[in-house]
């Protein structure tokens, strides 16, 4: 029986991911401390996106190079970084924004091109519950790359980071077109693809190993996962954690295989001003940190960036909206509410599958 004992800290810090590094440490010391048996394990780690990367190998392939496999998963990292980090000045994306020209094709590349217009795709469905342009906002809320200011922003600055939003000014050409894959913006946007970088990288890791001809690994990056392979009908055992701000408790087991998840919270990264704290995740609509109860959202998906997406996508719904949404799109879902006494779990119709010992 292959086992994995894997703690999710997992609350995906939706827009500012380099705030995640000490949650990641924390996970991995974990991931690479995880009881198991059979077969050792070999596991693999670094450092990306301002977080902790992890991989773990239940069964070696016949011509397998520990660390000819860590030099490809980082080479596959940085070219992920090299197009979407906002952190590059010479990034693509950065190029992006930072061109001047509007309504006209800006040629990126083809993995750049397909995440973003996945981003718009969550941005469409969600009316902009998830917007990829959201950046000024997080950053005047302290939570992006600025100095965190000392007091709250006011009303204006508030009104004049929410005229900077809205994904509605980018389009995409897919790689099938003539000219090839490009980005246009008819505003001034800044694109950030933080809230589903993650999901991305643990996906473009996962399928560089299974191409390598690995039957068994997990993936995870900064708390977001992907899993292949199976055993006897068990898979691997995740612990998904129950969103405590004073301290860590499993809130439920699950037995994964050949699937991803991604949590997104509001327990990890909150800013606490005069005694009120103010959540990381933003509602672009209205421009304010969310104010509703959900806590937390776990997402089981096929990839990890779609889990991860949606995963921000129904936290920023909130628990009636965003449980109506995730049933209407039969996805496998756990919410968490905040409640005076104590905690409320909700779950759609497929993520109960899963806490009957279905991997799937």
């Amino acid at each position: 029986m292959k086992v994995l004992c894997l703690m999710i800290l997992a609350d995906k810090l939706s827009y500012r991911i380099e705030n995640a590094a000490y949650l990641a440490a924390f996970l991995c010391l974990i991931l690479l401390s995880g009881c198991s048996s059979g077969p050792e394990a070999d596991r693999l780690s670094g450092r990306t996106m301002g977080t902790s990367w992890s991989v773990v190998i239940a069964n070696r392939t016949s011509d397998h190079d520990k660390v000819r496999l860590q030099s490809g998963i980082e080479a596959e990292l940085l070219e992920v970084n090299r197009q979407m980090s906002t952190y590059d000045p010479v990034s693509e994306i950065s190029q992006f924004n930072a061109s001047k020209v509007l309504d006209t094709w800006f040629p990126v590349s083809k993995l750049f091109a397909a995440t973003t217009a996945n981003a718009l795709r969550f941005a469409h469905i969600s009316k902009g519950a998830f917007d990829p342009t959201v950046a000024p906002l997080v950053n005047i809320w302290g939570f992006g790359p600025q100095a965190i200011k000392a007091d709250l922003p006011s009303d204006e600055e508030v009104a004049e980071a929410k005229a900077m939003v809205g994904f509605q000014s980018i389009a995409v050409r897919p790689p099938e077109a003539n000219g090839g894959p490009a980005l246009k913006k008819s505003a001034f946007r800044n694109l950030d693809l933080s809230a589903i970088a993650k999901g991305l990288g643990v996906d473009q890791v996962y399928k560089l190993i299974d191409r390598l001809g690995y039957t068994d690994f997990l993936v995870e990056i900064g708390g977001e996962i992907r899993v292949k392979g199976d055993k006897n009908g068990l898979g691997w055992k995740i612990a998904v954690e129950q969103p405590n701000k004073i301290d860590s408790q499993v809130q439920t087991t699950l037995y994964l295989s050949d699937v991803a998840l991604a949590t997104s919270g509001d327990y990890r990264n909150y800013r606490e001003i005069d005694g009120i704290a103010y959540s990381h995740t933003i509602d672009p609509s209205s421009g304010y940190p969310v104010t509703h109860d959900l806590a937390s959202v776990t997402v089981v998906g096929e990839e990890c960036v779609l889990a991860d997406a949606w995963a921000t996508t129904l936290l920023v719904l909130g628990l009636t909206e965003g449980y109506a949404m995730a049933v209407r799109q039969g996805l496998s879902a756990m919410f968490i509410t905040r409640t005076t006494e104590g905690f409320l779990v909700r779950y759609t119709p497929r993520f109960e599958r899963l806490l009957t010992g279905m991997t799937k």
